[in-house]
């Protein structure tokens, strides 16, 4: 469904607003916010309505709910002063006043029910292999594209090759690296599409399996993208291997996981990662995966919630997700980063709560002309319809195409 109104259309399915004919880059809460006023214009929307709506009842302050008003006010066009689209109610709550008017989405209307941006509904044709790891694993790992940059990006807690195209946190991503080059990916074992209930997890064996899924494409000089507990990986594949890599690209990396970074209190987060984990995995509706979903994803919409559950669900196991994420907590990789000769960038959000941008910070500093950009989000990493996203792709394009 399409919202015609002033010079803006609001495209509920393909979570996009545009104005005056251009696109207007709006964070998912804010697009939320505006969407249920546009639907619900013929009453007054309270607060409690919205927190619900919005915040999936989560508590929030009263100046974070008037600075995502004015937010979808400025998206709009419309003024504090004049409201003439968003009407304030003293005591009352809000109401959507502009003329509207309602399209069908067409054909090519992608579906509904993802994140900002949601991806199209049929994912685009891959071409999925099975290789063996060096301990006889077998590892699922999938190419696509085409062109003359292989870019390789390594495993990330958690992946599925075929659910990732649907997912509302790597959709997006994907098809732009996608664009102009060959993608290779792969399930980290344990996950996805790859051996489950495997004997060893741990960053060694993370590290033989890159190895062994480049080997097995035939790869010769390629690109790295390593996002969270992949970029530990990549860096070190890259330090190893200096002759196979041409570029490093890290996201919301840490050389040291939480175990060996030398604080107690560092340990004590991750005994409650652990906990929220063991109580609530894949269960959107338990009050953990709420409390651990608001530490990866504070500024993400409602529905990624659902996402976020359903990615878990597909992806591992309750347990291997344990035996996963104990052994990112002991992955120390800093003493390798020295060795680093591949032109590198590292992108980071300023509020990450998961990974600190110190981690950030410290690993550029270790990688001889490593380049250091701070991205402003409160995300694990930029989602689709935050204002840094734009920003964010024009880093990473411009980066792997000098």
């Amino acid at each position: 469904m399409r919202f015609h109104f002033g010079d803006c259309v609001l495209d509920a399915d393909r979570r996009e607003l545009r104005r005056a004919g251009g696109s207007v880059a709006v964070e998912p809460q804010v697009f939320d916010l505006l969407l249920h006023l546009v639907r619900n214009r013929e009453h007054v929307v309270s607060k409690d309505e919205l927190l619900d709506a919005v915040w999936n009842g989560r508590i929030v302050s009263e100046s974070t709910l008037s600075s995502r008003i004015n937010a979808a006010r400025r998206a709009v066009g419309d003024g504090g002063a004049e409201q003439g689209l968003i009407r304030t109610l003293a005591r009352r709550g809000f109401r959507f006043v502009g003329s509207v008017r309602e399209e069908e989405g067409g054909p090519g209307t992608a579906a509904a029910g993802g994140a900002a941006g949601a991806a199209a509904p049929t994912p685009p044709p891959q071409e999925v292999v099975f290789c063996r790891a060096a301990d006889g694993v077998t590892l699922a790992a999938a190419s696509i594209g085409e062109g003359p940059v292989t870019l390789v990006k390594t495993a990330n807690w958690l992946t599925h090759l075929e659910h990732d195209w649907r997912s509302p946190f790597w959709s997006h991503l994907l098809r732009r690296l996608a664009h102009g080059r060959r993608l290779v990916r792969y399930d980290a074992r344990g996950s996805g599409l790859s051996d489950r209930r495997v004997a060893d997890i741990s960053f060694g064996a993370y590290l033989r399996d890159l190895e062994s899924v480049v080997d097995s494409f035939g790869l010769g000089r390629f690109a790295l993208f390593g996002p969270s507990q992949g970029a530990a990986v990549a860096a070190a594949y890259a330090a190893l291997h200096p002759d196979r890599v041409s570029r490093l690209v890290l996201l919301g990396a840490y050389a040291q996981g939480r175990n060996r970074r030398g604080s107690e209190e560092e340990r004590d987060v991750a005994r409650a990662f652990a906990a929220l984990i063991r109580r609530g995995w894949g269960d959107e509706r338990s009050a953990f995966m709420r409390a651990y979903y608001s530490l990866y994803f504070p500024g993400a919409a409602p529905e990624q919630l659902r996402g976020w559950a359903e990615m878990q669900r597909l992806s591992a196991s309750p347990e291997d997700a344990m035996r996963i994420r104990l052994a990112c907590d002991d992955i120390d990789v800093l003493d390798l980063l020295p060795r680093v000769r591949a032109p590198t960038l590292v992108l980071h959000c300023r509020g990450d709560n998961v990974v600190p941008l110190d981690q950030g910070r410290r690993i550029a500093a270790a990688i001889p002309g490593a380049r250091l950009v701070v991205l402003e989000s409160d995300n694990h990493v930029v989602l689709p319809g935050e204002p840094e996203w734009p920003r964010f792709l024009a880093e990473v394009e411009g980066f792997l195409a000098a």
